[in-house]
This record gives C-alpha cells, sequence and structure tokens, in this order.
C-alpha cells in the first residue's frame, strides 16, 4: 500500500516510467532483437533502436571501462530523471494536476537527463575527448526529446508532492 501511495506523485510516476524504459528498451535481449530486426532506414526501426540507447550489459567483448561507462550510463538517465523531475517546478507549480506543465516538465526532465548522462559518462569510456563528450550529450539529448514524451505522459495526473 505504501508503495501505491509514493508513486502517486509526479517524481514517482515519471521515475517509475524511466526505470521501465531503461530496463526493457536498453535490456541486452531487446537490443540484440532491435539490431536484427528493425531497418534504420524507416521511421519506426529507427524509433525502436533509438530506445535502446541506454545501453547496459553484463559481459561484452568491448573493455571494462566502456562496459562500465554504458552501465552507470543507463543507471544515471534513471537517477538524473529523478533528480530533474523534483527539481523542475511545472509539475509543482502547476495549479491542477494532468496539466501540460506536468508534461513538459517530464518530457524535459528525460532530455536533460539523457544528456547529462551521457556527458557524465564520455570521460569514463575508453579515449575520451571533448568532442566524444559532445557528440554523446547531443545523442542522449536526442533520445530524451524523442523518448521523453513517454515520461511526460506519466507525470500527468500525479500530485504535486515529492516522491
Amino acid at each position: 500500500m505504501a508503495l501505491t501511495n509514493r508513486y502517486k506523485t509526479a517524481t514517482g510516476a515519471g521515475t517509475l516510467a524511466a526505470l521501465i524504459l531503461v530496463l526493457v528498451f536498453g535490456s541486452p535481449w531487446y537490443v540484440d532483437w532491435a539490431r536484427d530486426n528493425t531497418d534504420e532506414a524507416t521511421a519506426g526501426g529507427w524509433f525502436l533502436r533509438l530506445l535502446a540507447w541506454p545501453t547496459w550489459r553484463f559481459d561484452s567483448s568491448d573493455s571494462v571501462q566502456d562496459i562500465i561507462a554504458a552501465d552507470l550510463k543507463a543507471i544515471l538517465v534513471v537517477a538524473l530523471t529523478a533528480l530533474f523531475l523534483y527539481l523542475l517546478p511545472g509539475s509543482q507549480l502547476a495549479r491542477a494536476r494532468g496539466t501540460l506543465s506536468q508534461f513538459f516538465a517530464g518530457w524535459g526532465s528525460y532530455v536533460f537527463a539523457g544528456a547529462f548522462a551521457a556527458l557524465l559518462t564520455a570521460v569514463i569510456q575508453s579515449n575520451p575527448s571533448l568532442l566524444g563528450a559532445f557528440q554523446a550529450a547531443g545523442a542522449g539529448a536526442g533520445y530524451g526529446l524523442f523518448a521523453g514524451w513517454i515520461i511526460g505522459l506519466a507525470t500527468l495526473g500525479g500530485s504535486r508532492g515529492r516522491a
């Protein structure tokens, strides 16, 4: 019962949605499926591959630094989404539940979370560079832009209280 009440807030609902997105679509099984069964030259295939951006994995032929950076990026996307949902005033200042400010605050939180998670983990990867960090942040912001509407929808109707 206490767990149910916790996720009635906009912050809790958005964080839960972000966690589900990262766990399901960032999983090695989904990433392999999307790579093998979608065509990146179509809008649907491109979107399904985009959903796999915060990839997490346990083993790979990549370097240990790259695996840790990828896993940390997936964790940071969820953690930073919670932080930005907590900090962005749109959902807290809205006069009524379900307003567009909640939607855009949730969406914006995911854009910021994707960009900052990528930027922070770019320095951990093997052969880091400033250009690589900027490119990673752009990819993270793009992911948040096209997948963040899901978080925005999840925050609609949540109370202004904090999780």
